[in-house]
């Protein structure tokens, strides 16, 4: 086993403050009031939605048929 040498040095014993440190700051500044916000969507959204939905669920249909007709057949 090699043994490395030791090369710190020793530390300095330093004299403890007379009294700490008292630095004075500004307090904290109060946060602002929020306000809630309430999203209505729109019925443009809603549409989207409702058809974005449907065609999903049509996509899963015809790949689960199409691919039901190779198997058993």
């Amino acid at each position: 086993m090699i043994k490395r040498p030791n090369l710190r040095r020793p530390t300095v014993e330093l004299d403890p403050a007379a009294r700490p440190s008292r630095i004075r700051r500004d307090p904290v500044p109060a946060a602002p009031e929020r306000k809630t916000v309430v999203a209505y969507p729109t019925e443009r959204e809603m549409w989207t939605v409702v058809i974005g939905v449907i065609l999903f669920a049509l996509g899963i249909t015809v790949a689960i048929v199409g691919t039901s007709n190779n198997i058993l057949n």
